[in-house]
Parts: structure tokens; sequence; C-alpha cells
């Protein structure tokens, strides 16, 4: 099962290009990842900012 991709962060970025490097990976569109990504920061009881700065740390650059 392994495709060869990498979850790298991406050049399409707005901040980090954590969205778009996850949006990449699963061959998703960007801005949708990144709306889902907020929705779920901001109406549940989902950590997106201290996972977001985590994922930023922690992932390497394209």
């Amino acid at each position: 099962m392994a495709t060869g991709k990498k979850l790298l962060r991406s050049q399409d970025r707005w901040i980090a290009g954590i969205c778009g490097g996850i949006a990449d990976y699963f061959d998703f569109d960007p801005a949708i990842v990144r709306i889902v990504y907020l929705l779920l920061t901001l109406f549940s009881a989902f950590a997106g900012v201290p996972i977001y700065i985590l994922l930023w740390l922690i992932m390497p650059k394209q």
C-alpha cells in the first residue's frame, strides 16, 4: 500500500501550509480542508490551534 506520498507542508499556504499539505496528501481541494479545519476548530471541542502548531513543528517543508 506504499504510494510514495509523503505528508509535507505545502507551498500553497495561508499560514504554515499545514492544511495545504494535508489536502495534497489526500488529493482534496485545499480550500475545503481549510474550511473543515476552521469549522472543527470553532464549533467543537477539537483542539485545532495546538494541533496546528504541533503539525507546524513536526511536518517538513515541501
